[in-house]
């Protein structure tokens, strides 16, 4: 499918929103390749050299010009060296106007890198003629070289969404051929250069009917040959003076006369796309004799050491190299000329050099040994290769990982010394990458080298500036003008486009205007998508409170939607709450599989990805999110976009999926976004106006007409008079959901209706959109209505109110499914009358056409899948051998665990047994230290009773010896000689007491000391029986140790535990037995 919904061709990717106004690029489609008509021509010229009466067969001619009647051609010769009165002039009336004319503008025609050679025969060039002569011609004076085509007829012009959609325009061309009303014939004026203009022109009156400038010509095609469009002929041209003011119209013409040939029309046109004229200059006294131009292809790549020592490329993923921590890298350049008619010669290379960032000054580049150079093998290429080590200190930013979500840029240059040219040349290649650890390991990825486009301006200089050797070898020497990447060259454009009255404008100028002053002020310019605030407050507590209700029900049971989610999102879903709302009316809340799906989706690589990048710059430029290039939001569209190209390989790519993706994404994160999209392209039918060749999309234009006759019938009418279908102005409203144009809060309220209600959201939008600009419309021509669409109508939305008004009265019209239903009924009878009147051979050749495309569709996805399974093999054969060599490996490893395993078995089994010995011996131990504490502590107690009895008897003795002493004080008291000794408070007098102690009696010494041994044993007695108590605690104490060291362990050291307790116990033993020895000696002595 070629059109904006689908882009698996290169020349329909979505152009709508470029600006054609820089270089002609056009393309001719239809005339079975360039190679054919230059075939076709050579023959013509061939032909008219051989007839004897051709103007050809003459001597050299400056133009000739004849009259048929039926075409008239002016042709200026290609050398200025021929003189004006070279002029054949067959016609007395062409011949007079000639002779009132200034001669005409001798100009030299130069083919913008392109060989005139290979476009004619040598017999033309020999003749000095850019047309064959089967193109006779006359003397118009239309300003300008010019080539004249009578006989033509113009069916009418189309708005096209896909200017370099071929099928688009042969669906025009068919439709116009057979109902167009407004055919009228012209003369048509094709330029003989680029900055020409193509006049259309009144045959009776010569008046101007309409130009178009030759630089917004997009797009050239003829018709189908076989079919009744084979004489018709078209080019699309742009309108508007900004990428997005600019519309796209597609011109149709007729050839009725017999003599007229589309195929010279179209070698016409793709001579005025070659002939770059030179601007008329006084010639200086300098030494610069001209300049050229040369392209340069610089393709960069890195690689890094594997494992097993080799150079391997680095990833790519989005053009953004992946590389790894200090690993070795080298460098690899390849520089490549195009194909042009004058080839510099690469000598050497001076130097390569390396900076991180971008726009780096030259004496931050660093440079870095370089390993090879030389011309590769295609003899074309230039190879240069280099090694990189990244630890170097001056890349230590390129040596450092860096964080999630971040990249980093860096910058090669390139000195090459070329042939013919003085100084170096240096080409610099910025470029991205992303830093991993040493160990990151990549499963999903591209190995494409990043390639760059250069234009290297040269002017030639004379011999007298430069040396002799130089005159010698009589070689063009050349001095640099500029050079300038396409990357670069694309980047200042884009920057004029998105600011084209910035540089004009003064300070002042640039304030913010009022509301009123914004709207007069911005005239034509249309209204940016993505533009416009929306704001999170919610003034209606009651609208939160009812929201809060119904999200608590709906998340209890996901799959029953509450009845009050209708009417509340026609009133608006509160912005915070959207991306859930979303999720939830799309039903893809808890979808896991495509989640998954996604992240791999997002590895592979899509054939769109260079239209996507092309296009990412143009989604939402007013919204700061998607503004940055190569920020957040244009990497995760990006993504989005490209998974949804492989997803769906039927759709692939379109720019219109990519405005509904940048509005899902403002509202919840990639995965989610990429999981609604595909419910709504899936689900909700949106998916259907994209599929075979558009019919869904037709039959919504189908419907959309006849709903309008219904409500709008004056509207209707007026289109109708104008020419005007709904394709013409409602494509966007379908194939983007309204999301290209309007502003943000009306684009987000209109999503809501549209996952709440379905498809029929687009019906009533549409027709409250007709219905409030009802009373502009019919006062506009054609021309004016579409402007109206593109600039007027969006920019009447900008208030809030305005669109809250249009989506309340989009909501009160009704349209019903059943009516819908009866008009696609409708529209399928009127294709199938259709189908019956039309002539069974060509419909079969329309068919068999479609069969053509469909056969090469498929094999083209053959040879697809052919280059993918050999890939895979490929990689798998890789994989295999890497796999191999790690099963070696492992089972080198798994030979040597075993070995190991045999050992630690027999050292466990050893340990084993060691530890069931200790277990025994501890056990016996253990038994035999219980029995110890047994009869230790029998022993205690004997002690603690023994000490108990002395305690007694010491007891009672002093109770006896007290009686004593009274006894003995009252008898001294009583004895007259004896009472002298004892003292009025009982106590004896020391006077005499030598004497006196004589007279004790020795008994009653004895006992006292005995009393006082008794004592002392005592005392000694329980401070034995102290520590005999805290031997035993220790011993204990030790025994449990033992017992968890051994049961802990297991290890030797039992063993020492275990001779210490015994050390211990016989300690203890020797004094116990010493202390009741010494006790059983006190006994027998008392």
């Amino acid at each position: 499918m070629e059109d904006t919904v689908s882009h698996s061709s290169v020349d329909s990717a979505l152009d709508e929103f470029v600006l054609v106004n820089a270089e002609p690029r056009l393309h001719i489609a239809g005339n079975g390749g360039f190679g054919e008509l230059e075939q076709k021509l050579s023959e013509l010229l061939s032909d008219d050299f051989n007839n004897p009466n051709s103007v050809l067969s003459g001597p050299p001619v400056r133009m000739s010009i004849l009259s048929t009647g039926t075409e008239k051609s002016v042709a200026t010769c290609l050398e200025n060296g021929t003189k004006t009165e070279d002029v054949v002039i067959a016609d007395s009336d062409a011949k007079k106007d000639l002779e009132k004319e200034t001669p005409v503008v001798e100009t030299k025609n130069s083919f913008n890198n392109m060989n005139v050679d290979a476009k004619i025969s040598d017999e033309a060039k020999a003749q000095n003629l850019i047309l064959p002569d089967g193109m006779t011609s006359s003397q118009i004076d239309l300003g300008c070289d010019c080539t004249i085509f009578t006989g033509v007829t113009y069916l009418g012009s189309a708005a096209v969404n896909a200017p370099r959609s071929e099928a688009e325009i042969n669906r025009n061309m068919a439709v116009f051929n057979d109902q167009s009303k407004m055919a009228i014939p012209v003369v048509l004026s094709v330029p003989n250069h680029s900055e020409g203009i193509v006049y259309l022109i009144d045959p009776n009156t010569d008046m101007e009917i309409s130009r178009y400038p030759i630089l917004r010509i997009l797009f050239c095609a003829r018709g189908p040959a076989d079919t009744s469009e084979h004489r018709c002929f078209a080019f699309t041209s742009s309108h508007g003076e900004s990428a997005e003011s600019a519309i796209f119209q597609c011109h149709l013409f007729r050839c009725d006369g017999q003599e007229v040939n589309v195929a010279k029309i179209l070698f016409s046109f793709a001579a005025a796309f070659q002939h770059v004229p030179k601007s008329p200059s006084v010639a200086s006294e300098s030494s610069v004799i001209g300049d050229h131009s040369f392209n340069f292809s610089v393709a960069l790549e890195f690689k890094e050491v594997d494992a097993k020592g080799n150079f391997v490329a680095c990833p790519k993923d989005k053009n953004v190299f992946k590389l790894r921590c200090n690993v070795e890298k080298k460098i690899c350049i390849v520089v490549t000329q195009s194909n042009q008619s004058r080839e510099l010669k690469i000598e050497r290379c001076f130097g390569l050099l390396i900076s991180p960032g971008r726009n780096v000054k030259d004496s931050d580049m660093h440079l870095i040994d370089m390993v090879s150079m030389g011309v590769g093998s295609d003899q074309r290429s230039y190879v240069i290769s280099a090694n990189w080590d990244p630890t170097d200190p001056s890349t230590k930013i390129l040596n450092t990982e860096t964080p999630k979500d971040t990249r980093v840029f860096l910058t090669v240059a390139v000195d090459l010394v070329v042939e013919g040219i003085q100084e170096p040349v240096r080409f610099l290649v910025e470029t991205r990458a992303k830093i991993f650890p040493t160990s990151e390991r990549f499963w999903y990825f591209t190995t494409r080298p990043h390639i760059e486009q250069f234009i290297l301006k040269l002017k030639e200089v004379s011999c007298e500036d430069i040396n002799l050797s130089a005159s010698k070898n009589q070689m063009p020497q050349y001095e640099v003008v500029s050079i300038e990447s396409r990357t670069e060259l694309e980047r200042k454009k884009n920057f004029s486009l998105s600011f084209p009255t910035m540089a004009s404008s003064t300070p002042s100028d640039r304030g913010s205007p009022t509301e009123g002053e914004a709207e007069e002020s911005d005239g034509d310019e249309p209204l940016q998508s993505g533009s416009g605030v929306v704001s999170k407050d919610v003034m209606d507590e009651n609208l939160l409170d009812s929201w809060r209700d119904v999200m608590g029900r709906w998340h209890q049971n996901l799959k029953q939607r509450p009845k009050q989610v209708q009417s509340l999102a026609r009133k608006g879903i509160p912005e915070a709450l959207r991306g859930e709302v979303w999720q939830l009316l799309a039903g893809c809340t808890d979808d896991a599989d495509m989640l998954d799906a996604y992240r791999i989706l997002i590895a592979k690589d899509s054939p769109a990805e260079p239209v996507i990048m092309r296009d990412i710059n143009r989604i939402f430029p007013a919204n700061d999110y998607f503004r940055e290039s190569g920020g957040l939001g244009q990497d995760a569209l990006f993504k989005i976009s490209k998974a949804y190209s492989v997803y769906d390989e039927e759709i692939n790519y379109c720019q219109g999926v990519s405005f509904l993706a940048a509005s899902l994404l403002l509202h919840m994160p990639e995965e989610q976004a990429f999981c609604v999209l595909v419910k709504i392209m899936f689900e909700y039918g949106l998916r259907d106006l994209f599929k075979q060749n558009f019919e869904g999309l037709h039959l919504k234009f189908y419907q959309l007409e006849r709903l309008m006759q219904e409500h709008l019938p004056d509207l209707f009418d007026h289109f109708m008079d104008l020419g005007l279908e709904a394709h013409m102005y409602a494509s966007q409203w379908f194939l983007t959901l309204f999301t290209a144009k309007f502003p943000l809060f009306m684009v987000f309220h209109i999503l809501d209706l549209f996952l709440s209600d379905g498809i029929e959201t687009i019906f009533i939008i549409a027709l409250a959109l007709l219905k409030t600009s009802r009373k502009d419309l019919l006062a506009l021509d054609f021309e004016g209505v579409l402007k109206y669409f593109r600039v007027q109508l969006p920019k009447k939305y900008r208030a809030e109110d305005a669109s809250k008004e249009l989506l309340q009265l989009a909501i009160s019209l009704k349209v019903s499914s059943k009516r819908l239903k009866k008009f696609e009924k409708d529209y399928v009878a009127l294709k199938e009358a259709q189908l019956q009147q039309e002539d069974p051979v060509d419909r079969l050749q329309r068919e068999n056409k479609r069969l053509l495309e469909a056969n090469m569709r498929l094999e083209q996805e053959n040879d697809d899948l052919a280059h993918e399974l050999v890939t895979s093999k490929i990689t798998l054969r890789r994989d295999l051998d890497e796999s191999e060599d790690r099963c070696d490996v492992l089972n080198k490893e798994l030979l040597q665990t075993k070995a190991q395993l045999l050992d630690t078995e027999d050292e466990m089994k050893r340990l084993e047994l060691e530890s069931q010995q200790l277990k025994e011996v501890c056990r016996r131990e253990l038994d035999r230290a219980e029995a110890e504490s047994v009869r230790n502590q029998a022993i205690t107690l004997d002690y603690k009773q023994i000490c108990s009895q002395l305690s007694e008897r010491l007891e009672k003795q002093q109770v006896a010896h007290k009686e004593e002493l009274v006894r003995m004080k009252s008898l001294l008291e009583n004895c007259d000689s004896c009472s002298k000794l004892v003292a009025p408070d009982g106590r004896l007098k020391t006077i005499g007491v030598e004497h006196l102690t004589s007279n004790i009696d020795p008994n009653l010494l004895e006992k006292e000391s005995v009393i006082r041994e008794l004592e002392l044993e005592l005392a000694q007695t329980k401070l034995a029986l102290v520590e005999a108590e805290c031997k035993n605690q220790d011993l204990v104490h030790q025994l449990n140790s033992a017992i968890v060291e051994l049961q802990t362990s297991k290890s030797t050291w039992f063993q020492k535990t275990l001779t210490s307790i015994k050390e211990a116990t016989a300690k203890s033993k020797d004094n116990n037995n010493k202390e009741g020895r010494e006790m059983s000696r006190k006994d027998s002595f008392n």
